[in-house]
């Protein structure tokens, strides 16, 4: 997949296009994406995601900003795997922010040339103080020439699959749900970070991700695979503050050991799927304990994914 950050990347081709912020890239999202590629390949043109750096309301109301399910890289590589031939990745600022919907729209098409069709959720919203909507883009779509689709939203046990439902589920520890409506196995992925050293102290070294801004399951140790420098490992993950340690300014923490691996990984990508939760996480009487249980985790996890 073409990774673009002007429209004019693409000039003097045809274009159908997919808009969203697409977190997560869920069930609805692929419906969305799926649709414009089937456009894309009835009038022999590309199919485009536009999507954001980041989610719109860090810049309007970050106070309202939700915790993201996937990183940036995550999300482009789930749209990716739908097969779009490219992604439009527009910088959300605080210019972007205050964009009239219909601006917004009339520059697509004049940077792009040739738009064939837009497709969205039928509930989506864009532009200063969301002015645009649905019908909006019906409206400009007869006027500019292009086809409009407003997707209704996907259904799964009774209940709309959305961003927020899957935020719910993950914070709930009900991974299995949120990876339904993802349509995928539940993942979170990451920078390895320094940390302490404690785990190499303790002869059973942690890589530390960077999950600033992501959704995360409840604190817990759970058994995973993880994926780093194209190679997939089984990992013991534990999630908390490590209240063994006693640190008066706990900080939250996502912590694994990769079983079998040595290595550098600092400032890579690691990619954590989850498996299985294996305990909650728990303070011990002293770090020997704490050392004899994490063994105990690596043992499980080597035996549920062997």
């Amino acid at each position: 997949m073409m990774l673009i950050h002007e429209a004019g990347e693409l000039a003097h081709r045809k274009v159908c296009l997919a808009i969203g912020v697409f977190d997560g890239v869920h069930l609805g999202h692929q419906q969305v994406l799926r649709q414009t590629l089937a456009d894309a390949r009835q009038h022999n043109a590309s199919a485009v995601a536009i999507t954001f750096d980041r989610h719109p309301n860090a810049v309007v109301a970050p106070d309202r900003t939700p915790p993201l399910i996937y990183s940036l890289p995550q999300k482009l590589r789930a749209i990716s795997s739908v097969g779009i031939d490219a992604t439009l990745l527009i910088q959300f600022d605080r210019a972007f922010s205050e964009q009239a919907a219909e601006s917004f729209i009339r520059a697509l098409k004049q940077n792009f040339g040739q738009i064939y069709s837009i497709c969205v959720g039928a509930s989506f919203t864009f532009g200063h103080k969301r002015s645009g909507n649905f019908a909006l883009l019906q409206e400009l779509g007869r006027e500019l020439g292009f086809a409009v689709h407003g997707l209704a939203a996907v259904q799964l046990d009774g209940k709309t699959v959305s961003s927020t439902r899957i935020r719910d589920a993950i914070r709930e520890g009900d991974l299995d749900t949120a990876s339904q409506m993802l349509g995928r196995p539940y993942s979170i992925a990451g920078l390895v970070m320094r940390g302490d050293q404690l785990g190499r102290q303790l002869g059973i070294p942690t890589a530390n991700l960077d999950v600033a801004g992501l959704a995360l399951p409840p604190n817990s140790v759970y058994a995973a695979q993880a994926e780093v420098q194209g190679t997939t490992l089984r990992a013991a993950v534990n999630i908390g503050f490590r209240p063994t340690l006693e640190n008066q300014q706990p900080q939250m923490r996502v912590e694994a050991h990769l079983i079998g691996f040595e290595g550098d990984l600092y400032s890579q990508e690691l990619e954590l799927t989850f498996v299985e939760k294996l305990r909650d996480e728990q303070k011990f009487a002293s770090i020997e304990a704490l050392k004899a249980q994490i063994q105990r985790d690596i043992a499980m996890t080597t035996a549920l994914l062997r």
